[in-house]
């Protein structure tokens, strides 16, 4: 499909400076809502629960200081072999939001001839955020654990970095490693796709206000 090829050859910035500079006249983003509450309890499904981030409250996460920017990729996928095609549609939406969020596929980005070992580790170290598509398929893959033991073991405190997102597996399923982190369920693709973006939007926000109170 052509935006299948699309993706796969996207254009990529010269530099970072250029990638700031194409955000920097980008319009803040509107009221959105990310997968979290304080009602549900740890290891349970969020797609019915939201957090409305006011006007006032709103950062500017493409602006050339921003701690976004100490990261190469906003968005590491964590997927097995078999959800490729999935994946290559969220991140197909991601990369097409304002925002332009930068993901790492790892068909697409991993260095040709480099060890699996270290690219994952790499990806993971240089996102912000890590979404782990759980499916039947991520359950049986080893080295989809071996990534989110990875994610985890970058930000033991899940602050919102690691985003479990469960398709077709029972809650009985749910790795009992990311038991205390809330997840999304897919039930509607496009639904999900958004409540990702949400998320990822949600922490990059946190990340910058947290930042601007501290240099202050």
């Amino acid at each position: 499909a052509g935006w299948f090829r699309r993706l796969l050859h996207k254009p990529r910035p010269s530099s970072v400076e250029s990638l700031k500079s194409s955000h920097s006249t980008s319009s803040s983003p509107s009221s959105s809502s990310s997968a979290r509450s304080s009602s549900s309890s740890p290891g349970t499904s969020l797609a019915t629960s939201s957090i409305s981030l006011s006007p006032v409250s709103v950062v500017d996460i493409s602006a050339s200081d921003s701690p976004r920017w100490d990261k190469t990729y906003d968005v590491c996928i964590c997927h097995s072999e078999g959800d490729v095609e999935l994946v290559e549609e969220l991140v197909s939406y991601l990369e097409g939001q304002p925002e332009s969020f930068r993901c790492f596929l790892q068909l697409r980005d991993a260095v040709a001839g480099s060890a699996v070992v270290t690219e994952l580790c790499d990806a993971v170290q240089n996102s912000h955020c890590w979404v782990m598509l759980i499916t039947p398929s991520f359950l049986q893959d080893p080295w989809c654990r071996y990534q989110m033991h990875q994610a985890l073991a970058e930000a033991p405190m899940a602050n919102g970095r690691t985003i479990p997102v469960l398709k077709d597996v029972d809650h009985k399923d749910y790795p009992r490693e990311l038991r205390n982190i809330y997840y999304i369920y897919m039930a509607l693709k496009e639904k999900s796709f958004r409540q990702i973006r949400d998320t990822v939007m949600h922490y990059l926000q946190e990340l910058c206000r947290s930042s601007t109170k501290w240099m202050e």
